[in-house]
């Protein structure tokens, strides 16, 4: 089991994240505004229009690689058979029901009870056995259970702590399993697009909804994975096609990426290699 304790962190090393002083990963002002638009999430014309096209790459993404690591074959209907599966702030459970649908044994969990209600229901009506918790990612860590695969899609810019949230991720991880993330880059082009672009220029998503500052680069990510014990084996941009309507993997990190790591069991582990994925 692993004990959250409220202490101060160590003065940064070259290289790593910031932390703030409070000691949890909750944003409350975050969890406020995900709560208010829960009834929305199974909208295809809604507020997370985007989010929906934006998961079919995710989705991709996560099953081809898992299929492989784990020695099963993508290109089945049921790929991820067997394998236990986190998704941490799963909210209605747009990624967690495709997940469920290709064979995983699915836990969600989100801190906002209204988006846990709505991805409860909408389980229930499409006949799949997701289980599904109004919890944070704290008490889960306490437990001590652990995943074949665990999820952090679209979360780490929400939270308020970025190196615990890692910290408490990672330790819900099992030795020679993996995880997954995804996330936006803080460069000035993730400005000009994910918050300009998308939130009040072309209303792609609700107003509000990410602060630059809490962007996270791909080295400040992976020097905290590193610490938990994660080796990053892969990272991968992600754009959007205006020409074909669709998100799609890319060598340009600038903006949004994914990362895909391993955690390593007492320095034992396969070897690990660092790459882009070309579109």
């Amino acid at each position: 089991m692993i004990s959250v304790r409220a202490l101060p962190r160590a003065e940064c090393a070259p290289g790593e994240m910031p932390m703030a002083k409070v000691r949890d990963t909750i944003d409350e002002n975050d969890v406020a505004r995900f709560s208010r638009l829960s009834g929305q999430w199974w909208n295809p014309h809604g507020p997370w229009a985007k989010l929906h096209k934006f998961n079919e790459v995710r989705l991709g993404y996560i099953r081809d690689r898992a299929a492989a690591y784990f020695g099963d074959d993508q290109t089945r209907p049921d790929g991820l058979r067997g394998l236990r599966m986190l998704d941490i702030g799963c909210g209605g459970g747009i990624l967690s029901e495709p997940l469920a649908r290709l064979g995983a044994r699915v836990v969600g969990i989100d801190p906002s009870a209204s988006n846990i209600t709505v991805a409860k229901t909408h389980a229930a009506e499409a006949a799949l056995s997701i289980d599904y918790r109004d919890t944070t990612v704290e008490e889960l860590a306490k437990t001590g259970e652990t995943f074949d695969v665990v999820l952090a899609m679209e979360v780490v810019e929400h939270v308020a702590d970025v190196g615990l949230f890692l910290d408490l991720a990672a330790a819900t991880a099992k030795p020679g399993g993996l995880m997954f993330l995804g996330t936006l880059n803080r460069t000035v082009r993730s400005f000009a697009v994910a918050i300009a672009g998308a939130e009040y220029i072309l209303g792609w998503i609700p107003r509000g909804t990410h602060q630059w500052s809490k962007f996270v680069t791909p080295h400040e990510l992976e020097t905290a994975l590193k610490r938990n014990g994660l080796n990053c084996r892969e990272t991968a941009g992600v754009v959007y096609n205006p020409f074909v309507g669709r998100f799609q993997l890319s060598n340009d990190t600038s903006v949004s990426y994914m990362v895909v790591a391993e955690k390593i069991s007492h320095g034992h582990g396969r070897q690990v290699q660092v790459a882009i994925i070309p579109q």
